[in-house]
């Protein structure tokens, strides 16, 4: 097994080197970019970076170098409780050794820095806000002991766990109070009401691999919460809100 991960990575090494020089992979793409290429890597600082990581990146670096564009490295380490010291500049260390140097990240800057999640926290809470203003999220006040008796009642019946809303039928005047006592809270996606008739086509995208995705209703989607109690984004926004704006 050690002389398999040894080779594996020897390998990641030469095709590095390799794409860097002559500028290209064999295989060529079905779909070639109309604009500069911006590619990220965003592990999670849990650990050591592991084979299938590294694999990641060095995909993302060959299309980076092949069309002249940018790979970026952004630490998603909005998860405090998973948090491993040192794991971040581990994960920096095992990409410069295995030649694949990124264009934008932790220690370089550029211009969408800073490239660790947790210190971009006002950025998500304004977004987070602004779908507040649009009625596209809402604050949820019910605690741990309330939401796992939701889905052990779900798991019971076998269905899939899922909020019941309860939060996004209070009032304006219901909510004030709480924030002014101090209640803790989140911030959830209002997502595609399921029981809605005009949500028979509630969502749908172009995938280069797939094709056209299409999600029909009742869809099922589940009140994702965007911002957690400790005031620290979830995938689900932090994610999507960098991907929009590197």
């Amino acid at each position: 097994m050690l002389a398999r991960t040894q080779s594996c990575c020897r390998n990641v090494r030469i095709l590095s080197r390799q794409c860097s020089t002559s500028g290209s992979p064999r295989r060529s793409m079905s779909m070639e970019p109309t604009e500069p290429v911006r590619v990220r890597f965003a592990p999670s600082p849990t650990g050591m970076l592991h084979l299938g990581g590294l694999r990641t990146a060095l995909f993302n670096y060959l299309l980076a170098r092949k069309y002249g564009g940018s790979f970026i490295l952004r630490i998603e380490d909005t998860d405090q409780k998973r948090l491993v010291p040192g794991a971040a500049e581990s994960i920096v260390r095992t990409l410069e050794w295995a030649g694949l140097q990124f264009d934008e990240g932790p220690g370089k800057g550029g211009p969408s820095a800073s490239y660790l999640q947790s210190q971009r926290g006002d950025l998500y809470r304004t977004h987070a806000n602004e779908l507040l203003e649009k009625g596209a999220a809402y604050r949820c006040f019910c605690d741990s002991k309330r939401l796992e008796s939701l889905r052990a009642e779900a798991t019971l019946h076998g269905r899939a766990p899922m909020y019941d809303r309860r939060c996004a039928h209070l009032s304006q005047q219901q909510i004030d109070n709480k924030l002014r006592a101090g209640e803790p809270h989140t911030i959830r996606l209002l997502a595609p009401n399921a029981a809605d008739p005009a949500a028979s086509d509630v969502s749908g995208f172009d995938d280069i691999v797939h094709g056209e995705m299409r999600f029909r209703g009742p869809a099922g989607f589940d009140d994702a919460v965007l911002l957690k109690s400790d005031g620290l984004p979830t995938y689900h926004l932090a994610n999507v809100v960098d991907d929009h704006l590197m």
